[in-house]
């Protein structure tokens, strides 16, 4: 049972840095003209609930679950981009006339 409770703590602990690499992403998200900003706005979302989530686990754990039950719509936002990226990254860009001219001459 100790390992299993320190594994819980690593947990939570690692909690913390994915909440904190979800920031740089979330703001290249935003900054792109390549996905949309609401990925952006979802991914910070996310990246605080990561941080609500691990300091509740650390802090206050009788009220980690209830925070989790919360939380979860948020900590869907790494999904939301995965999704956008296999469904619509995948589709090629359609070239323009002056491009493709420029390329073959």
């Amino acid at each position: 049972m100790l390992f299993l409770r320190l594994h819980h703590h690593e947990v939570v602990a690692a909690e913390i840095l994915w909440g904190l690499w979800l920031f740089p992403l979330a703001i290249l998200v935003y900054r792109s003209r390549f996905l949309p900003r609401f990925l952006g706005v979802w991914l910070i979302i996310n990246g605080f609930a990561y941080l609500a989530l691990s300091f509740t686990g650390l802090l206050l754990p009788q009220y980690e679950h209830m925070l989790s039950n919360i939380a979860f719509p948020a900590l869907l936002g790494e999904m939301a981009i995965m999704l956008w990226l296999l469904i619509k990254g995948a589709k090629p860009q359609p070239l323009d006339a002056s491009t493709s001219l420029s390329a073959a001459g």
